[in-house]
């Protein structure tokens, strides 16, 4: 296949909190070396990583250093990272809203981009005259704009207000319009940002498959950047990661997505620490040690394990084990022993409990752990907020997802208890 893009050792630097370098000398020292002299901005060896978490020593960061890569005709590419990596930055680049400090891009063919919300939108104008105004832009005759107005309209689902001036929508609505423009205006290269996830479930399920049937069926190119992996594994083939505005790897988007999963700045901490949390106890001799999450990574829809250690210090006692999931201070769901029916017997001395939950039902979010060991409905031990736990979305879509509804719910769960 033939190359669309191809980005040759493109950086970004920028100066924190000001637009110029700050002083007449800086600036006219930054114009006699890059114009008369013909080198390079003096000031670009001071840059620093494009670390948002830390406190540099120098006023000039690298929002991209050294991004080279090539993305093939009809290729579908997501671009991922933490917020801060540089996405939005390279995108911006592409669709020449501003220009790169050094390197080079080359892509083939007209670029339709949505970067933000109401892009290229004027708000006093209609919807209607925005959607002339944007294929204008874009390179459209009058007539081959009027030819797919209908079926503009129709996909943005704004038929009722498309004669309403923009200032008036919604940021759904404003996405929905602009997608629905920059979709079906035929560019050769479709660039989407973040945007998506402003619109409702029903839009953005519409907006992926008009991306797959541009990629595939027109052999047209996207460069998708997103936060929900779910989406960027269903639409993308390749994927990109970004890290402080540097590629930290490229390839298969399944290897890119499970790579930037398991990385170790996205696994969680493992092991709670007890004197931390809120601790209620009715039996001395029960103590909760420890809470383990045996999943390297917590995604919605895949397996979830637990492992529990609970000592004894006296005679074996019949309890029943809670572990609740609490979002907002209200438990959403519990996994718990007894409505499963399983017997548990805390023998002498420390005992190992797993957990093993089918699938995880609880959508992308954090949340944080209760754990309750009790007999007869009365509490042995009972640790509070004792874990934090991350779930990141996950493409498999469990037999029922648990929102907060303010009562917990209890979920299939499975249970194994060995003495330690």
């Amino acid at each position: 296949m033939p190359t669309a893009i191809e980005f040759n050792n493109i950086s970004k630097i920028y100066r924190l909190g000001l637009v110029s370098t700050g002083t007449l000398a800086h600036d006219l020292k930054r114009w006699w070396t890059m114009n008369i002299r013909g080198q390079e901005d003096p000031y670009l060896t001071i840059g620093e990583t494009n670390d948002r978490s830390t406190k540099g020593e120098s006023e000039y960061v690298w929002a991209l250093k050294d991004i080279d890569f090539k993305v093939e005709q009809g290729d579908v590419v997501g671009i991922i990272g933490k917020n801060g990596a540089g996405k939005s930055t390279l995108l911006k680049i592409l669709s020449k809203v501003t220009a790169p400090t050094t390197g080079t891009i080359r892509a083939r063919g007209r670029i339709g981009s949505l970067l933000e919300v109401g892009t290229g939108f004027h708000p006093e104008m209609t919807g209607r005259e925005n959607i002339y105004m944007n294929g204008a832009i874009l390179g459209m005759t009058k007539a081959e704009i009027t030819k797919k107005l209908d079926e503009i309209v129709d996909f943005s689902g704004c038929e009722r207000y498309i004669d309403t001036p923009v200032k008036r929508y919604s940021s759904g609505m404003m996405v929905r319009l602009g997608f629905a423009v920059a979709a079906h205006l035929d560019p050769e290269i479709l660039v989407v940002d973040e945007v998506l996830a402003v619109g409702d479930a029903e839009f953005q399920k519409k907006a992926i498959g008009k991306m797959q049937d541009v990629s595939r069926g027109e052999g047209r190119t996207v460069l998708f950047v997103s936060h929900n992996m779910a989406a960027v594994r269903n639409l993308c083939h390749h994927g990109v990661l970004l890290e402080n505005g540097r590629i930290k790897k490229a390839g298969e988007i399944y290897d890119v997505v499970d790579y930037y999963l398991n990385s170790d700045e996205n696994k969680e901490i493992n092991v709670f620490k007890p004197q931390k949390a809120i601790r209620n106890s009715d039996n001395p001799n029960i103590i909760i040690q420890n809470l383990e999450v045996i999943s390297s990574t917590i995604q919605t829809g895949k397996p979830l394990s637990f492992e529990l250690t609970i000592s004894n210090t006296s005679v074996p006692i019949d309890c029943e084990i809670a572990v609740a999931i609490k979002k907002n201070e209200y438990s959403i769901t519990q996994f718990f022993s007894k409505d499963m029916g399983v017997d548990i017997t805390l023998e002498s001395g420390e005992n190992r409990i797993i957990v093993n939950v089918p699938e995880c039902p609880i959508t992308e979010g954090d949340y944080s752990l209760n754990i309750w060991v009790g007999s007869n409905n009365r509490p042995l031990d009972w640790i509070q907020d004792c874990f934090r736990l991350h779930v990141n979305p996950g493409e498999l879509i469990p037999s029922h997802t648990i929102e907060n509804r303010g009562y917990p719910i209890t979920v299939k769960s499975n249970w194994n208890v060995n003495k330690r």
